[in-house]
């Protein structure tokens, strides 16, 4: 046998849900291409997409958004719970132990039921966005806003992050991002989630066990240390030698590159033309400006090497002008993906078969117990 190390190019599904061609830098989202999303779409029925195979027609766009926003108030045993964890416990071990906490309030329980598919996706989408605005509000010592039905969903919550209702352009920049953030194929997140979909668990265990995975700062919490990077460089001069610093010691770059895309990340194009239209519009910051540099010199170090910046880049840029704090950045990241993780555990369970690799064992054998008083 031989050991496939991360699984790397190993098939694990079939899937319809999203397609990616790295050399190209294309994505889809069940066939249509992103950029035709984010310029005719918006978030909500982008994830209906997603989740069940086709756009929406009118009305069950209608009642699909209605359900989420009955599901946007947090009960106050959960409020309470909010209160009791410290300060400054980081808001991502927040979300992951909440989450599941929510299935008690599902009376939907049974996992191949199409009905806890449906309660599931319309509960967490409604309540992961007021959770963490919430947190964000407690840890301030503020009260948590209440979320606004009259509000899209991307400006509702940062209407609730902020307590002020944001600009209309920003507002629907924002949930523009949050169709990048839907979907992308078997990553390491979506993986847990299905592998633990495959032993029957409901899907508040698979999707907090995603956001676990997704905290890694090799995944999703790559976009937080990108904005701590771009602000540890005190002036644009200093960034030529902050890279080749970075390059001459082999270390990772974070927001350049990417496992599957080997041209500029489609995602991140979308993005960088977000912040043009900011900057034109409202006027730049340090952060932007940064950025700008940053990538014109990195592109000249590396895109020989096909490594361009990958959507955690210009997403640190892009929520730092919003507002969003940093540590809150990957929590948007999980927000937005919740719609992708249910749609892969509810493909999943159609032809469900659990997951049980094996290993090659490399240790010894018949090797005997030393009582403690024996031992060196």
């Amino acid at each position: 046998m031989k050991v496939y190390s991360g699984l790397a190019g190993i098939p694990v599904v079939r899937s319809s849900i999203s397609y990616i061609d790295g050399q190209k830098g294309i994505l889809e989202y069940r066939g249509i291409p992103i950029q035709e999303l984010v310029d005719n779409s918006n978030y909500l029925e982008t994830a209906y997409l997603l989740v069940f195979g086709k756009l929406p027609s009118v009305q069950e766009y209608e009642s699909f958004v209605n359900d989420i926003k009955n599901n946007l108030n947090l009960p106050n045993s959960i409020l309470q719970f909010l209160k009791d964890i410290p300060s400054d416990t980081h808001p991502m071990k927040v979300l992951q132990s909440i989450v599941p906490v929510l299935s008690a309030f599902d009376e939907n329980k049974d996992v191949l039921d199409s009905e806890h598919h449906y309660s599931a996706l319309v509960n967490l989408l409604g309540k992961v966005p007021t959770i963490l605005t919430a947190w964000k509000m407690i840890t301030e010592g503020r009260k948590p806003v209440e979320p606004d039905q009259s509000l899209s969903y991307g400006e509702n919550f940062l209407y609730m992050l902020t307590g002020e209702k944001p600009e209309k352009e920003l507002a629907e920049m924002f949930d523009k991002c949050l169709i990048l953030h839907a979907e992308h194929t078997i990553n390491a997140s979506t993986f847990t989630a299905i592998v633990v979909v495959s032993t029957l668990a409901d899907f508040y265990s698979c999707v907090s066990s995603a956001i676990g995975s997704l905290s890694g700062r090799l995944h999703g919490g790559a976009n937080e240390r990108v904005y701590y990077m771009l602000n540890e460089i005190k002036s644009v001069k200093d960034i030529p030698e902050y890279i080749d610093k970075k390059l001459e010691k082999k270390e990772r770059i974070m927001g350049f590159g990417h496992r599957v895309y080997k041209t500029y990340d489609p995602r991140a194009k979308i993005i960088k033309s977000f912040l043009e239209k900011i900057a034109d519009k409202y006027g730049s910051n340090e952060l932007l400006e940064k950025a700008k540099v940053f990538e014109e010199y990195a592109l000249s170090k590396l895109s020989g090497k096909r490594i361009y910046p990958n959507i955690d880049f210009y997403t640190a840029v892009f929520y730092n002008y919003l507002g969003i704090p940093p540590n809150f950045y990957t929590t948007v990241f999980a927000m937005a993906r919740t719609a992708g993780w249910i749609a892969h555990c509810k493909e999943y369970l159609k032809e469900n078969k659990l997951f049980r690799p094996t290993q090659i064992y490399d240790g010894g054998h018949n090797i005997h117990y030393v009582p403690p008083d024996r031992r060196l």
